[in-house]
């Protein structure tokens, strides 16, 4: 394979591009999404020569004299006939600024739950809206799916501003709407951008047709947005992965838990409650590639020893600072994600973390009206891409955040016990 970039790529400074943003595209279709992302990949030198090349031989063979970018991300075949994205595309480039994980997701509404599925590590979401059309029920839904996934950042994309002879008071209405309908789902930060997919306006280079507009391009702002959030503001929580015992000679009393810190800073010295049991001892060392360190912050890989031989198991959760109290009895907000509904009564398995355990649907007190915001109390079932709330009972404690304190300690997974399908994906409290 050709590894030959088809423009002179900048070199990255040392240390300057460690940063890591994780963003998702979203939009309604034909809103020009792919071409979006095609474009911010071919206008950051993001492709390769054979890439371009491939491309530019679809578009010719489909009658059309430039290269359409939308085939850089639309790769399956279906995709590619119907002009359609059907599955999340997963991007990954970089510039002499930050390194990116890019998931575009696809506009159908039978397609939502992929949109969970990309945007639930996301810390950005591009919503993108035809400015002839302006803000529709799908742009509305997937506002409402980054706002219940609390991702902490969202950019309207206003994209076809060619179209609409790039004019401000367009662009101005569909952003005011948009603002408007974003705080009442409780999205803390929203920043509009006017952008033409097709023409690269104010997509990675800023436009000359667009004076009024004194804000960032795409790129600059994807660029300059604060990445991450300071670990040691959260309390530290440890799911145990695997338990490391190697009973050698040079290894004799070793006894080590290994797995990926989830959140938060860990310490030697710290004292920490492993749950559901409740027993509490405190942090004897961290290793780390098999060398011993005094810290360990989220998201790294690492192996805890603790001070006292405790019964610790795949599954448990060490959690330092405020711990949470394990329950059997879960309310949470769900994103159906199966064909198969989801009704009261249903058994399935409930995976949090690294533990999983037996569960039965109790209740569905309501189901969300993604145009209204309206709950629609007691529905019979959750069909897919319904989001409402469930009320289940597990076979055994465990120990969940609230999903609006924690993403990753607050989220699960409800899966079939028969085949093991994925069915249903969860985030403990209430939305918005």
């Amino acid at each position: 394979m050709s590894t030959e970039l088809h423009h002179p790529t900048p070199a990255l400074e040392t240390g300057s591009a460690t940063a890591l943003l994780r963003f998702a595209t979203a939009g309604s279709v034909d809103d020009g999404k792919s071409t979006l992302v095609g474009r911010l990949l071919h206008d950051s030198k993001s492709i390769l020569t054979d890439q371009l090349e491939a491309v530019t031989t679809a578009s010719a063979n489909r009658g059309q004299d430039t290269p359409d970018l939308a085939l850089l991300t639309d790769g399956l075949r279906a995709e590619r006939e119907q002009g359609i994205t059907i599955d999340v595309a997963y991007r990954y480039f970089a510039t002499a600024r930050r390194r990116f994980i890019l998931a575009d997701t696809p506009g159908h509404v039978q397609y939502t739950r992929n949109m969970v599925t990309g945007a639930s590590t996301a810390e950005l979401a591009v919503v993108l809206v035809d400015a002839r059309n302006g803000v529709v029920q799908q742009t509305r839904r997937h506002a409402a799916v980054a706002a219940l996934l609390r991702v902490p950042h969202v950019v309207l994309a206003v994209n076809k501003m060619d179209l609409v002879d790039y004019a401000e008071p367009v662009f101005a209405a569909i952003a005011e709407e948009f603002n408007a309908y974003a705080a009442s789902l409780g999205v803390p930060d929203v920043t509009a951008i006017p952008i033409s997919a097709l023409a690269g306006d104010n997509v990675v280079e800023p436009s000359a047709h667009m004076d009024w507009y004194g804000g960032p391009t795409l790129l600059e702002h994807l660029e300059t947005i604060p990445v991450g959030s300071d670990p040691s503001d959260e309390p530290a929580r440890f799911p145990v992965q695997y338990v490391i015992r190697p009973q050698s000679a040079e290894h004799l009393d070793y006894r080590g838990y290994a797995g990926q810190l989830a959140s938060g800073v860990l310490r030697a010295g710290d004292p920490v409650t492993v749950l559901p049991s409740g027993l509490t001892t405190t942090v004897a060392g961290i290793d780390v590639l098999g060398k011993q360190t005094d810290i360990a912050w989220a998201p790294q890989s690492v192996t805890v020893r603790l001070t006292d031989d405790i019964d610790v198991s795949r599954g448990d959760l060490i959690a330092a600072g405020s711990a949470p109290e394990p329950t059997q009895d879960v309310l949470a907000t769900v994103s159906h994600l199966h064909e198969r509904p989801l009704r009261v009564g249903d058994r399935v398995l409930l995976k949090h973390t690294t533990r999983t355990v037996r569960a039965i649907v109790k209740q569905l007190p309501y189901r969300i009206d993604i145009d209204t915001l309206d709950r629609v109390p007691d529905p019979e079932a959750l069909q897919v891409n319904d989001i409402g709330q469930v009320v289940l009972r597990t076979a055994e404690p465990l120990a969940l955040d609230r999903y609006a304190v924690n993403r990753q300690t607050g989220s699960f997974l409800l899966i079939d016990q028969a085949d093991g399908t994925t069915l249903t994906a969860g985030m403990v409290g209430e939305a918005f």
